[in-house]
């Protein structure tokens, strides 16, 4: 068992999914079932899955949570770039969030690759 305090991804994209709960405060109130749902879905996804991935004691079930919270990053950096094209994020607002993202999904995946023995 892992404590997932410790991984700086965990850590990091939990601070990110603060950060798209306040962006997408500002987005249409129409859209609190449509794309600011799944963006808050979506970014949570990604610490809830570290976590309970850091709570099993093998590395192969690790693995699959932090592959879940891969996934999870991947849907979020869609739905990113739909909501900069649509206009409900400006293109600073994207770049920044997006960003962030991307650190967090090469950080995670160097230390999958590590705990995979690749």
């Amino acid at each position: 068992m892992r404590n997932f305090r410790d991984l700086s991804f965990w850590v990091l994209s939990k601070e990110l999914s603060k950060e798209v709960y306040l962006a997408t405060a500002t987005f249409p109130r129409s859209e609190i079932f449509g794309i600011t749902s799944q963006m808050r879905r979506a970014s949570v996804s990604i610490p809830s899955n570290i976590a309970e991935g850091a709570s099993r004691s093998s590395n192969k079930e690790f693995i699959y949570f932090l592959e879940i919270a891969l996934g999870s990053a991947f849907e979020l950096e869609t739905q990113l770039e739909i909501s900069n094209e649509i206009g409900f994020l400006d293109a600073s607002q994207h770049r920044q969030l997006n960003d962030k993202l991307k650190n967090i999904t090469n950080l995670m995946g160097k230390y999958r690759a590590i705990v995979k023995g690749d």
